[in-house]
């Protein structure tokens, strides 16, 4: 069963086209690393599949509905802003994942869901603390519980590891991989040496989709993307073997 399903879509800022010609099927359970150069066009694919934006040509389905409808999405967006002085806790950030409608009260099963998402992310003794007191690395913990604090079905993230220090990148990395069993995940990412090891698939996107597939099928591909050499550096092993760039 595919979780996203798009064809033929083109997408048009001003009198450029932002995005073109993009097929992409995302199939249950799959973690699919986007990457591509700064401009390429990745978190304006997110914001179609989300629903934010809708295509000047093609067709979009997430979860078997039109974008905007699936109302079982995790979205971690690439910038996240918010009033340090607003009185509110780490609880209460989280808490507000579970929101559905302005009449609805939070219950018991959204409370439980809440300290049950901090504890996975390794935050729970953060729970009162006030946002304000946090550093950028436990802000983004906080940003990506209540990502998760929906229970999911399909998990977008734009560069969640941006502000994370490098240990608790690892234990990010390793609880994705987790997931993947309970959830589709498509994570925008620029370290594609790091999400190699972990992901299913790696999409290229630069404008159009240069490619989708598993992780080295794809450098021929990476390099018309980028137009530069590619390397990918492999994770947890003793060594790394660097291809020949020639002059």
């Amino acid at each position: 069963m595919s979780v996203v399903n798009i064809e033929g879509l083109y997408y048009k800022f001003k009198e450029d086209y932002v995005l073109e010609e993009i097929d992409l099927t995302i199939e249950k359970n799959e973690f699919m690393a986007l990457i591509g150069p700064n401009g390429g066009g990745k978190t304006t694919l997110l914001k179609h599949i989300l629903g934010l934006l809708k295509p000047d040509k093609g067709s979009i389905e997430v979860l078997g509905l039109l974008p905007g409808k699936a109302n079982k999405i995790g979205y971690l967006p690439q910038r996240s802003s918010y009033k340090s002085n607003f009185p509110i806790s780490v609880f209460q950030v989280v808490l507000m994942g579970r929101y559905n409608h302005f009449l609805k009260n939070y219950d018991k099963i959204d409370h439980k869901m809440a300290l049950k998402t901090l504890k996975k992310v390794d935050i729970l003794d953060l729970k009162d603390k006030h946002i304000e007191k946090l550093s950028g690395g436990q802000l983004q913990r906080v940003l990506i519980a209540r990502a998760l604090v929906r229970d999911p079905e399909l998990l977008i993230l734009d560069e969640p590891t941006a502000s994370l220090d490098p240990q608790f990148q690892g234990k990010f990395y390793e609880l994705l991989s987790k997931l993947k069993k309970e959830m589709t995940i498509i994570m925008v990412s620029h370290d594609i040496g790091v999400v190699s090891s972990y992901v299913d698939s790696i999409a290229c996107l630069n404008r159009k989709i240069y490619c989708h597939g598993p992780v080295e099928e794809s450098v021929e591909e990476l390099e018309k993307a980028y137009q530069c050499p590619i390397d990918l550096i492999a994770h947890g092993l003793p060594h790394r073997v660097l291809r020949n760039h020639g002059n």
